[in-house]
């Protein structure tokens, strides 16, 4: 006699996102979703038509009301798997480290995230998920090498 599974395998949901880790100065931005207890960086769909670093402009526009950001560098790309409301969930995302110029254009943000700022290391404590702490960790090695100076964390392990 043989044993049924515990339970079927859930369905899957595939989809590719775009982000990005924002700077200014010795803080980056993170975003507080206080209705699932989260802190988060800012990312989102990729568009029919858009690239990823649009979407990472776009996306970062629309949840932290910051516009007119400038792309420093390309943080790469991961393939980050969860299950989330009965579907198993295979999201690819692209990261971009973004810098807060003066021509920045603070409008409002979604009513959904508060956007913060914060130092590298209490972005990588208080960041919900590994895979956004990640980001954080190549986004400081990328800002360290294109700004020629530290910043104030050292990579978690």
């Amino acid at each position: 006699m043989s044993e049924a599974p515990d339970r079927a395998p859930l369905p899957v949901r595939r989809y590719i996102a775009a982000g990005g880790v924002v700077v200014d100065g010795d803080h980056l931005l993170v975003l507080v979703r206080p209705s699932r207890s989260e802190v988060r960086l800012p990312k989102g769909h990729i568009d029919p038509g858009e690239t990823a670093a649009e979407t990472a402009l776009r996306e970062v526009g629309e949840e932290s009301g910051l516009w007119g950001l400038h792309i420093l560098a390309d943080l790469g790309v991961q393939v980050i798997e969860f299950d989330y409301q009965g579907q198993h969930v295979i999201r690819t995302e692209y990261y971009f480290l973004m810098d807060c110029s003066p021509e920045a254009i603070q409008k409002t943000a979604e009513d959904q995230f508060e956007p913060r700022w914060v130092t590298w290391q209490e972005a990588i404590d208080l960041i919900s998920y590994e895979g956004e702490r990640e980001w954080v960790r190549r986004a400081q090695a990328a800002y360290a090498a294109w700004s020629g100076r530290p910043s104030d964390a050292q990579p978690s392990a």
